[in-house]
C-alpha cells in the first residue's frame, strides 16, 4: 500500500511540474494551448506518461504531440531538478482521449435531453 500512495504522489509532482513547465517555460508557439490532465506512473516509477488536451483540430493535436516529444529530454531534465527524485521517471506524451470522450458524451447528451425550465422565469400569461 505505500508503494501505491508514493506512486500516486510522484505521478501528481510530475503532473504539476510538467504543467509548470510547458505553460512557463516552453516557448514553441506550435505546442498550441496544451493542459496537463493527468500522469500515470508504471509501478517501478520509471516511466511516466503524461496525459494531455489540446485546444484545436486534430492536425493541432498531432503537432502539438510532436512537439512535446521533441521537447521531452529538456522536460526531463527540469523535472529532475525540480523534484531532485533519485531517479527521474522516461516522460512519454500521450494525448488524453479520455477527456475528449467526456466531452463528446457530454455533447451527445445535451442534444438528446431538453433543458431544464429555468424556476426564476415568470410563468406566461394565458
Amino acid at each position: 500500500m505505500p508503494v501505491q500512495h508514493r506512486q500516486e504522489r510522484v505521478a501528481d509532482a510530475i503532473k504539476q511540474v510538467v504543467a509548470r513547465i510547458v505553460v512557463e517555460e516552453l516557448r514553441d508557439p506550435a505546442i498550441g494551448f496544451v493542459s496537463v490532465t493527468r500522469c500515470r506512473l508504471t509501478r517501478d516509477l520509471k516511466i511516466a506518461t503524461v496525459y494531455f488536451s489540446v485546444l484545436g483540430d486534430k492536425a493541432q493535436r498531432q503537432l502539438s504531440l510532436a512537439h512535446l516529444e521533441r521537447a521531452v529530454g529538456f522536460v526531463r531534465r527540469r523535472v529532475a531538478q525540480a523534484l531532485n527524485l533519485r531517479r527521474t521517471p522516461e516522460l512519454r506524451f500521450a494525448l488524453d482521449e479520455l477527456h475528449e470522450h467526456e466531452q463528446r458524451v457530454g455533447d451527445l447528451l445535451g442534444e438528446v435531453m431538453p433543458e431544464p425550465e429555468d424556476p426564476t422565469a415568470e410563468p406566461d400569461e394565458a
